[in-house]
């Protein structure tokens, strides 16, 4: 007889969600004048809610407004007093986290237990890191005047909308600078809802702004010209054209863009932990994660062994209503993220590789794809050289750390990767010679405040995080 677990759904009566939402300028809330938009509910395709569009006009006024508080308030503050409101802000994300944790859930799709446990804690985690720095600048190695740069544009995508608003909004407050943030378009809500907590807060008006909007609001932003700096989460394409907008002026930029990180396990490491970090690394947020651990090199003494302990771990997970605390597998964000998923998968199949998905049923409303493993794959492949960005894992296999280390490499990506084994010489010297940014020893998906996050060639440049992510917002006496 199977186990099965009730349904634990978790209520929505928490979150007053508008009909109708406004733009965040100058710390009033203000009708865009842009054509509104909806954003819908990916497990069910209900409506939520109406969201105003930011137009030029709009975007002129973010800006006009972070300025000003810049050059009256913000960077004449002491770092002290920054500090005060950042932590504020961190507890007052820790007092709504339940709140946070269901609207993000009903906006983006993904289960309610990785919103609650993961996405909001870490977001209140970044404010009270970036907190303790304010006051702390010229410690950071960053020259011995510190300043920060002014207006910053940040543009931040779908997947982690809270969490990489945090990521975005703590360093550069902590540092002086003021922020116009556009959310992505399908997941503004929580982003709308921080701006309540900076009020909340009773933060300057003008020194946080968001404006919502699809990728037109995110051209105009970046590219008008009283901005200081970009920094963008994203696509590896958009990122590129980012580049090219902001070509030939002083605007700084950051760039976290895509991954098709290499999860390599060896014959000595411990199956079952390591099974753990394969499922974690591709499955958490229906695989909906820049740095996930889409390619799976394994050894080939274990390969067999590590597909089948894979494929009954896979057969306990649950597909479902993303609200319910036992669901691990949620909703697809978009169907125009779906369809990207399938056409991928099918390109797959056409080209060979062996498909396999455990059985669950799909529900018959919004948008939804069952975890999918592919082996017998080659790196000539699609599946094992494109960023999917869903819940699909490609498996190759290996026979020395230097054919590991070649197939890790052998991808125009570079933001993560992760090593299992028991020989800790073994793990220094594979970090050593995988041309990626963030390398997990025995685990993947791990982040902290402390620790510097990002990539080498189409997956960016810049840290986030960490002393090295506060240099993206910093120019020093010595560097003027």
């Amino acid at each position: 007889m199977t186990f099965q677990y009730a349904p634990a759904p978790e209520s929505t009566a928490i979150v007053n969600i508008n009909s109708s939402n406004d733009l965040f300028i100058n710390g009033e809330f203000t009708p865009g004048h842009g054509t509104p938009f909806k954003t819908i509910n990916p497990a069910t395709e209900e409506v939520l809610a109406e969201i105003a569009q930011a137009n030029e006009e709009d975007v002129n006024a973010a800006v006009m407004a972070a300025r000003k508080a810049y050059d009256k308030t913000w960077s004449k503050m002491s770092g002290r007093d920054r500090g005060k409101y950042l932590f504020r802000i961190a507890r007052l994300i820790q007092e709504r986290s339940r709140e946070l944790a269901v609207l993000e859930t009903l906006d983006n799709g993904k289960p309610i237990r990785e919103s609650r446990d993961v996405d909001v804690p870490i977001a209140a985690a970044h404010f009270f890191y970036h907190a303790g720095w304010a006051d702390k600048l010229e410690f950071a190695g960053y020259g011995t005047y510190p300043r920060p740069l002014g207006v910053v544009a940040q543009v931040i995508p779908w997947n982690f909308p809270l969490l990489m608003l945090a990521w975005k909004i703590a360093p550069a407050l902590a540092t002086g600078n003021t922020v116009v943030l556009k959310p992505a378009e399908t997941t503004s809500l929580t982003a709308l809802l921080f701006a309540e907590i900076c009020q909340q807060a009773d933060l300057p008006p003008g020194v946080v702004n968001i404006i919502t909007g699809a990728g037109e609001t995110g051209r105009m932003l970046v590219e008008h010209p009283d901005v200081n700096k970009v920094a963008f989460t994203g696509s590896t394409a958009v990122g590129q054209a980012i580049q090219r907008q902001i070509a030939g002026t002083n605007k700084r930029l950051t760039l976290e863009l895509g991954g098709k990180a290499a999860n390599i396990v060896f014959d000595d490491a411990p199956i079952d932990q390591a099974v753990e970090g394969i499922v974690n690394g591709i499955f958490f947020n229906q695989g909906h994660v820049c740095c996930a651990g889409s390619r799976l090199l394994l050894q080939e003494s274990i390969a067999e062994q590590t597909i089948e302990s894979l494929k009954r771990r896979l057969q306990t997970l649950r597909l479902g209503d993303p609200l319910d605390k036992n669901t691990d597998i949620g909703a697809i964000n978009s169907r125009e993220q779906l369809n990207r998923i399938i056409d991928l998968t099918k390109s797959g199949e056409d080209e060979g590789a062996q498909r396999w998905s455990p059985d669950c049923v799909i529900p018959e409303r919004g948008f939804w794809f069952a975890p999918t493993v592919f082996t017998n794959v080659t790196q000539a492949h699609r599946i094992a050289r494109e960023e999917i960005f869903g819940p699909v894992l490609s498996v190759l296999t290996f026979r020395t750390p230097d054919e590991a280390i070649e197939k890790a490499n052998n991808t125009p990506y570079g933001l993560s990767a992760g090593i299992w084994t028991e020989k800790g010489s073994r793990i220094l010297a594979m970090a050593n010679k995988v041309r990626a940014g963030v390398v997990w020893a025995n685990t993947f998906n791990r982040f902290d405040p402390a620790s510097p996050f990002g990539g080498y060639k189409e997956s960016g440049f810049g840290r986030e995080g960490g002393v090295q992510g506060l240099g993206a917002y910093l120019t020093s006496e010595e560097s003027s």
